[in-house]
Parts: C-alpha cells; sequence; structure tokens
C-alpha cells in the first residue's frame, strides 16, 4: 500500500512539474505555483491581460512592472508561457523533452518505492509522528506566550487607570483646597 502511494505520488509530481502555465489562460492560483511569483504579480499580469492578451514576452515585461528580463527567464525556467512559448534568454525545455525528464523522474521514483521495506515505511511514520509531537510543543509554547503578553497588557492597562483615579483625587483635593 505505501509502495503504490509513493509510485502514484511521484508520477503526479513528475506530471505537474513539467506543466507549462501561459500567462495569457492561467489563473491566479496557476500563476502562483510558478517560483518566484507571488499574489502581487500574479494579480498585476492578471490586470494587464484584461486589457489585452500579451503578444509576447517583451509585451508582458513592458506592460507588467516587477516583471524584467531576470524575472522573465526565472519564471520561464518555473513552466510560465507567454502564448505557448518561452523566453527567449531561459534555457529551453521543449515539449519533446518533457516526457523523457518525467519517465526518468518517475522511474526513479518508482525505484525508490521498490527499495522501500516496512521497516522504513514504520520509520517514517514514527518520525512524522515526533515531527507531529514537536510542533504542537511550539503551538502551546506560543500559545502560553500570547496569553502572558494579554496579562501583561491588562496589568498596565489597569496600572494607567489606577494613576488616573490616584491623579484625578489629588486634583479634587487640590481644588477643594
Amino acid at each position: 500500500m505505501f509502495k503504490k502511494f509513493l509510485v502514484a505520488l511521484a508520477a503526479l509530481i513528475a506530471a505537474t512539474a513539467f506543466a507549462a502555465v501561459d500567462a495569457n489562460k492561467a489563473s491566479q492560483a496557476e500563476l502562483e505555483s510558478i517560483k518566484g511569483i507571488g499574489p502581487a504579480i500574479s494579480t498585476l499580469i492578471i490586470t494587464e491581460r484584461k486589457k489585452g492578451d500579451f503578444k509576447d514576452w517583451n509585451d508582458m515585461v513592458v506592460r507588467v512592472k516587477g516583471v524584467g528580463e531576470k524575472n522573465a527567464a526565472k519564471f520561464s525556467e518555473g513552466g510560465l508561457t507567454v502564448n505557448g512559448t518561452a523566453y527567449a534568454g531561459a534555457p529551453a525545455k521543449t515539449q519533446a523533452s518533457m516526457p523523457s525528464k518525467a519517465a526518468s523522474a518517475t522511474k526513479g521514483a518508482v525505484e525508490k518505492a521498490a527499495s522501500a521495506t516496512k521497516a522504513t515505511a514504520s520509520k517514517a511514520a514514527s518520525a512524522v509522528k515526533s515531527g507531529a509531537a514537536v510542533v504542537k510543543e511550539d503551538v502551546k509554547e506560543q500559545k502560553d506566550a500570547v496569553k502572558e503578553n494579554v496579562k501583561d497588557a491588562k496589568e498596565k492597562r489597569a496600572e494607567k487607570k489606577a494613576a488616573k483615579a490616584t491623579t484625578a483625587a489629588s486634583a479634587a483635593s487640590a481644588a477643594k483646597k
């Protein structure tokens, strides 16, 4: 069961790793799946695209602030295309070379999965469990810190309130004299 899961996961990763994302057709989530493109740049791409599709990479570089020559090359390496074309300055990832890369990646994953034993699976499971315990402990520490900060803030407010009351009482007694 574990081996089948690893094989399926490896195949999925290999298939998605080489999928091209076209700047003229991609959703915001698809654009953000490209390394280096975050919410700000993806929003700019979509906003400019609404004015008209990008003719080519140069059109995109000119119209979208934040996509210069360097970023265009980086985004293209990550799988972004404009009208199905990779950026000229980026290493070419041709459609013909993608299946062989995917196949070799899948083959390697299958070989690794085939060599996995039950003991390895149980070690991985225990590592996940211990990792979860560490995360749980970190969350508890963060909650405790927040509680302490809230407590400190309440104490400071109470001190200020008491100081105001004292000052007001002093002022009232001084006014009576």
